[in-house]
């Protein structure tokens, strides 16, 4: 019985639901644990997993196909790209800021970008073609009407009557907000967003759907209760307050995840993402169980 569903962010196209619950479940169990005494068990959680509709054909070369600075696309890759660089810049000081050269030519200008970021705690050891390759998967989410309902339609098959709550990650946090807005008539949730891009005007919020009116986006009609959670130093999540444009309802909060800011994993294992979790699950009949030893959380 699935009571919390997970969804998984960007460049997750090698892995598998079981793969990545490998690493999301004791991740949950341990801010649950932390926040509460409680856990739950593997039963209870499921990952929607969607990452192989990114995944490319098979081809004569090695690994994944090629691709440098010309490759990378207008619009949402290159700001995308950019806007990753100059967040990283203001965050860590080993990070080249932009400066003069947003006057360069696109490649000469991506290829900037791409370095600067190769230096950033969250690309480190990422190839060029892996950094583009994650913000393409963003670009193709938002253009590709049959690769975007696809993605959706992976969450919509795992949230049964029986979720109480859906937990999401980066991308994952667009994928849970548009299909919990398609499926009003879903009973209710509690949302949880990690590292969220949701309130990036121009690359996200404006492109959403449904769209938003003014400064303002819908509420989707399943939630009860939405919980907003950043770190200050996330690039990813360069808006990190959700509230203002999405609704005050939104309990927005900021957690210190280390120098891999928009890992998942860090974010899981706060205190509050185990407390937001934890009361979810206690609105329902809850079937979390309280661990010997482990006294609830301040």
């Amino acid at each position: 019985m699935t009571r919390v569903v997970l969804v998984h962010g960007i460049a997750q196209q090698n892995k598998g639901s079981e793969t990545l619950l490998a690493d999301w479940y004791p991740a949950l169990n341990d801010g649950l644990v932390l926040a509460t005494g409680m856990d739950l068990v593997r039963d209870e959680v499921s990952m929607a997993f969607y990452g192989d509709l990114f995944r490319p054909p098979g081809h004569r070369g090695l690994g994944e196909p090629e691709l440098d600075a010309s490759d990378v696309q207008e619009a949402i890759e290159r700001d995308l790209l950019l806007q990753w660089w100059a967040s990283a810049a203001e965050q860590e000081t080993q990070v080249a800021g932009p400066g003069a050269a947003t006057r360069l030519r696109t490649p000469l200008l991506v290829q900037r970008a791409l370095d600067a970021l190769s230096h950033s705690a969250f690309f480190s050891g990422l190839s060029e073609r892996a950094m583009i390759g994650s913000a393409r998967q963003v670009q193709r989410y938002f253009t590709e009407p049959e690769v975007r309902a696809d993605v959706q339609d992976r969450l919509a098959r795992i949230v049964t009557r029986d979720a109480e709550v859906i937990v999401a990650h980066s991308l994952g946090t667009v994928v849970a907000y548009e299909t919990l807005c398609a499926h009003p008539e879903w009973p209710d949730l509690t949302l949880i967003t990690l590292g969220s891009p949701l309130a990036v005007r121009n690359l996200v919020f404006d492109r959403l759907t449904p769209p938003p009116v003014g400064n303002y986006a819908r509420w989707p009609a399943p939630v009860k209760r939405w919980t907003n959670i950043a770190d200050a130093g996330d690039v990813v999540a360069l808006a990190k307050e959700l509230a203002p444009v999405f609704g005050e309802r939104i309990r927005d909060q900021l957690v210190h995840n280390g120098a891999k800011a928009h890992d998942v994993r860090p974010y899981l294992t706060a205190r509050e993402t185990g407390k937001a979790v934890a009361e979810a699950l206690s609105d329902g009949s809850s079937r979390a169980v309280q661990r010997p030893g482990h006294a609830p959380g301040a």
